[in-house]
């Protein structure tokens, strides 16, 4: 459970920190990710890192048990295979970029969805027992 906490105390408070960037930027939103649009070399980095933060995630704590930790492990899983696709494929996904980035409900909703975990994640970590 230790180690269910630490990884937690990293996610979530960096999972509020993003949803926080999202909601202050939603009117950017689509100015700050059309550059992307024409960098696939940046989708493929944000793979590259977001697949070892899930490798990591998953080499130390791969545990399917019940309980809420099992929500560190699909935190990690989900980093890993979404590293590998934005990996795989930079071009397709660059391109697919400028199109979500357009639609700031679905930037909102992903923000509240991510603020949710978020504070869930912050809450185990620091303050359950």
């Amino acid at each position: 459970m230790e180690i269910s906490k630490t990884i937690a105390g990293l996610m979530g408070p960096t999972l509020v920190a993003l949803a926080a960037a999202l909601f202050a930027n939603i009117d950017s939103i689509s100015a700050l990710v059309e550059p992307v649009s024409h960098d696939p070399a940046l989708v493929l980095v944000s793979g590259v890192l977001s697949f070892v933060a899930g490798l990591a995630i998953v080499r130390v704590h791969n545990h399917w048990g019940g309980g809420w930790a099992i929500l560190v492990t699909i935190l990690g899983w989900l980093l890993l295979v979404g590293g590998l696709i934005r990996m795989l494929f930079p071009v397709s996904l660059s391109g697919l970029a400028a199109i979500v980035g357009k639609n700031t409900g679905l930037i909102a909703a992903e923000a509240i969805v991510l603020l949710a975990i978020g504070a869930f994640l912050s809450y185990k970590a620091y303050m359950s027992s």
